[in-house]
């Protein structure tokens, strides 16, 4: 067959698999921000009390210093690497600065396995001030369950950091660093997104052409339609203000895939500095 039919005969391929994506997106997406919970998503247990105590509000003034965001969907088997990891910088951060305090917030986002017990056996270890587990009733996607960990967090900045582990935790100070640069309205709106676009060139060796040409269709896409500027919108590894993460996610519609995408064009609509920096990152296997 003919290399050039062939290739317009992917594109159209192509061109109707991200139609299908768009159709998708605006059926799984609510008219309006879903801001509602449940009343067992009001509470965190404290595994050494064996009782039940009240999530704060995001509302609420902040009391440490970062807050970092897990949403786990069935990660009982991922989620201790990356929890080790996390909590190996953040000790090791706060015996270099006594003054600086965080709490990792768990999301199990309707899990079916342990990944609630997994979390828990570090509420017990480390204590509740330091790690919560809020289990949602119901799967409500990546962006929900963020969103939701979100609003019960104490922290002047927020984290969001996959529960697999793929991004290098310790790159946080990359973010950090980059956050005291934009950060410099009295609004204290701001956003540092992680990026693996300088991989990009690595991945593209090793995917199949058909896989290439449908991640440059979706960046085309978001490109044209939503956000500019921002060459990796979906790493899983994003640092905001609290004031950012109170405007965004009270407005976020998309609470699944794409979720990213919303956030960041919300974030350039209310004109919130974005910034973007290169970390380290890397395929976990596990999940498909």
């Amino acid at each position: 067959m003919d290399l050039m039919l062939i290739f317009s005969l992917t594109c159209v391929a192509i061109f109707f698999i991200i139609l299908l994506g768009l159709v998708m997106l605006l059926v799984t997406s609510e008219a309006y921000p879903n801001l509602g919970r449940f009343d067992s998503e009001k509470v965190f247990t404290d595994p050494k009390k064996d009782e039940k105590e009240e999530f704060p509000s995001i509302h609420d003034p902040p009391s440490v210093d970062l807050s970092v965001i897990v949403p786990a969907y069935n990660e009982q088997d991922r989620l201790p690497m990356m929890m080790d990891e996390a909590l190996d910088y953040l000790e090791k951060r706060q015996t270099e600065s006594p003054s600086f305090t965080y709490e990792i917030i768990i999301v199990d986002d309707g899990s079916s396995d342990k990944t609630s017990e997994t979390g828990l056996k570090y509420s017990k270890k480390c204590g509740t001030d330091k790690v919560r587990v809020l289990t949602l009733e119901k799967n409500r996607g990546k962006g929900g369950a963020i969103r939701l960990g979100m609003f019960v967090a104490r922290g002047k900045l927020l984290l969001f950091a996959d529960a697999d582990g793929a991004s290098k935790f310790s790159d946080f100070r990359k973010l950090e660093v980059e956050m005291k640069k934009i950060n410099k309205k009295p609004d204290n709106l701001a956003i540092v997104c992680g990026s693996r676009a300088h991989l990009e060139e690595d991945s593209i060796a090793q995917r199949s052409f058909f896989r290439t040409v449908l991640m440059k269709g979706f960046h085309f896409v978001v490109w044209f339609l939503c956000v500019r500027g921002v060459k990796d919108t979906q790493c899983g590894f994003k640092l905001l203000t609290r004031e950012a993460a109170i405007l965004l996610f009270s407005n976020l519609h998309v609470e699944r895939w794409a979720f990213d995408v919303d956030m960041l064009y919300l974030a350039q609509y209310f004109s919130v500095p974005i910034a973007e920096v290169a970390i380290v990152w890397q395929e976990i296997e596990g999940k498909l």
